[in-house]
């Protein structure tokens, strides 16, 4: 089977029409879950870009691999399924966002087809040694204060290029001599901030369709890292009103309308190639987005609205559809790209992983429901860990108290029952199994020592000749489209799909 991954960014579920959004226009999406696989509680196990990304590709916790945040390298000895699919026979191709910092931009990947949209430098490294200082470069309020139409964007700009190399590597794959099966990563920047669309997805929704927050702001409520993340992302000198809180969320709809057109666009590739019923379609986001509710925006948390991802995997040939209730979450991909590929032999890691394959899942004969994660980034001052299983949420810090939830009758996770006197044997019990997953004071030196050495790095790196790591995708313009040293006739012949001869 052709594996194809489309990875959205910071797509929440809550936005979605097959989790319930009456609003939401994503018929290619809801095409492919009424015929996939839905995971109705998949979870990123670090809400933040480039963390859940690496957890995504290795299989490992951030606790596990160093990827801490934003900001932090990758290093190029950790496996990621795209080695393990390659070692398998696989062609492995990656369009678009990932989010890799240090000088290994391709992980694994044999070809990259586009830049990053995001820098490969250690610049967005936090500083926990200063808690109270805002990092600069970090959001503000602006993507909500300034939300609404736009003609054209940045984001724009990335996305359109990365559907078009997605969509040639489709057509090439076909039209080429490579007889392996293709693992194609489609990664966009979108519905991700600012929120700005053109008139053609702001126009598919009027202001009386967009709901405001079901939980409001309530700065008295708000626990320790709810507090920080107000300051990290300097929501205390924004004057937002519901104006702008409705015309972010209509413009986050456009943007998850956009990303729906491009999910179209890639399966009508598949379609025109005769690739359709011999590839699995898997469809994620690397985080959450809070959209307002609490009064928060963006990620960083544990909360549903941060934490939770769309996942559907696609293949009604060998998948029957259905959904599932157990929580997953990213760290399950790289086990089950694996096993997919191999038709349920997986392949032995060459080092732990945190991961257990979704194929009991996909094949509707069980699997786990439980999700462990870690997040080491802006906003907290010590490690957060983070323990699902069944209905009950815990999170845990030594910085801060206790907070469990019950999602069962509390899904929007306002009762805080870790004081709950009938709850402090479970509570107690998970706090002694938070201590034998993580040596949370360890943890933290080394995020300290990790964010002290990328501090001394990037200032020297700045004094100088500098030498970027950005992603450059090589181009040899003497091979592309007719050149003198080509035969047409043969050329036009192999280009040309289906071929009219041999």
């Amino acid at each position: 089977m052709n594996i194809v991954v489309v990875m959205a960014d910071q797509m929440t579920p809550a936005a979605l029409p097959f989790h319930g959004h009456r609003a939401t226009r994503a018929p290619n999406l809801e095409a492919l879950a009424r015929d996939g696989v839905v995971f109705e509680a998949a979870y990123s196990n670090s809400p933040l870009c480039s963390p859940a990304r690496a957890v995504f590709m290795t299989g490992q916790l951030s606790s596990r691999t160093g990827v801490y945040d934003n900001a932090a390298e990758f290093r190029s000895d950790i496996p990621t399924f795209a080695h393990y699919l390659r070692r398998a026979g696989y062609r492995t191709q990656l369009a678009g966002k990932m989010h890799f910092c240090g000088p290994d931009q391709l992980h694994g990947f044999e070809e990259r087809l586009t830049t990053d949209i995001y820098p490969a430098d250690f610049g967005w490294t936090p500083d926990w040694d200063q808690p109270h200082q805002r990092p600069s470069w970090y959001h503000n309020m602006s993507s909500v204060t300034d939300a609404g139409l736009c003609v054209r964007t940045n984001q724009m700009d990335f996305d359109d290029e990365v559907i078009f190399a997605a969509e040639r590597a489709i057509y090439d794959h076909v039209r080429g001599s490579d007889g392996r099966p293709l693992c194609l990563v489609a990664s966009f920047t979108h519905p991700h901030d600012p929120y700005a669309v053109p008139a053609r997805y702001w126009d598919l929704y009027c202001d009386d369709e967009i709901d405001l927050p079901r939980v409001p702001l309530d700065r008295a409520a708000m626990t320790p890292h709810e507090q920080r993340l107000w300051q990290v992302c300097d929501m205390g000198n924004a004057e937002v009103t519901p104006a702008h809180v409705r015309a972010a969320r209509r413009a986050y709809l456009g943007a998850v309308a956009y990303i729906d057109d491009n999910v179209g666009r890639i399966r009508a590739a598949l379609a025109a190639t005769g690739l359709a019923d011999d590839t699995v379609i898997l469809v994620t986001s690397d985080h959450g987005e809070m959209l307002g509710e609490r009064g928060l925006w963006y990620k960083m948390n544990y909360f549903e609205g941060g934490a939770r991802v769309p996942l559907v995997v696609h293949a009604p040939g060998r998948f029957q559809p259905r959904r599932v209730g157990e929580a997953v979450s990213l760290v399950d991909i790289l086990p089950t790209l694996t096993d997919i590929a191999t038709d349920g032999k997986g392949l032995a890691p060459v080092s732990p992983i945190d991961g257990r394959s979704l194929l009991p899942h996909l094949g509707g004969t069980g699997g786990h429901d439980e999700v462990l994660g870690d997040y080491l980034a802006e906003g907290a001052v010590a490690p957060i860990v983070m323990i699902r299983r069944g209905t009950l949420k815990f999170v845990h810090s030594l910085a801060d108290p206790d907070q469990l939830y019950d999602l069962a009758t509390d899904l929007d996770e306002r009762h805080n029952l870790a004081a709950d006197p009938g709850r402090t044997t479970l509570v107690a019990e998970l706090r002694r199994e938070v201590a034998q997953r993580w040596d949370l004071p360890g943890l933290d030196q080394a995020v300290r020592d990790s964010q002290r050495r990328r501090h001394m790095v990037v200032d020297a790196l700045g004094i100088g000749t500098a030498a970027p790591w950005d992603f450059n995708p090589p181009r040899d313009a003497s091979r592309q489209y007719i050149r003198n040293h080509m035969d047409l006739d043969d050329l036009e012949a192999r280009a040309r799909f289906p071929r009219v001869r041999a």
